[in-house]
């Protein structure tokens, strides 16, 4: 069987095949291979990933999950070092039209936890992490709200926008937007089943 690199490797990429691939994982499994992917793969699958599949925040935490209890969606970045995260997301009520949730990883305590606020975004099917939005408060669970826009956090959070795209049932592809020009840093999120 092909891992996701494989697939992902193919020219133009095949998102029938890639969907229908981390679906036939396990959880466990889907992770480890979103993990392997390398930025240059990620960079690709972003492009491709356009109208292919549409988000919305039900995606991210489903109507049916508690308000106010975050939905894990593990991570892999770009980036050459510390690039394993997640972004932890909540409804904070059950007819809001936001999602709050922050960032979680091995360097959450020196850049901060990047508390965000997720959102539609203008173009159709996609949706947008607004870290120049703080939520309105902390949920239980997650680290004391901190601006984005002081010290460390400022490097990597502030000014930014992360935009996602769908690509399977569980899995999305995304790229920061900085100061509102795109950067060359793109992640994939893996939601927890």
């Amino acid at each position: 069987m092909p891992r996701l690199t494989d697939l992902l490797a193919a020219d133009p990429i095949d998102l029938a095949a890639v969907s229908t691939h981390l679906d036939s994982l396990d959880s466990p499994e889907r992770v480890t291979q979103v993990r392997e992917v390398p930025g240059s793969q990620q960079k690709r699958l972003f492009a491709s990933a356009r109208g292919w599949r549409a988000l919305s925040q039900e995606y991210y935490v489903p109507s049916d999950h508690p308000t106010r209890k975050f939905v894990r969606h593990l991570g892999k970045n770009s980036l050459p070092v510390f690039s394993h995260f997640e972004k932890r997301f909540a409804r904070p009520e059950a007819d809001s039209r936001v999602l709050w949730g922050y960032n979680h990883g091995p360097v959450m305590g020196l850049v901060g936890p990047g508390h965000f606020v997720m959102r539609d975004g203008p173009e159709e099917g996609e949706v947008h992490v607004d870290y120049y939005s703080l939520p309105a408060e902390s949920i239980d669970g997650a680290p004391p709200l901190k601006a984005n826009d002081s010290g460390i956090s400022t490097l990597v959070y502030g000014n930014m926008i992360d935009v996602l795209r769908g690509v399977s049932e569980h899995v999305s592809i995304g790229r920061a937007i900085k100061h509102g020009k795109d950067t060359p840093n793109y992640f994939l999120l893996c939601r927890e089943a």
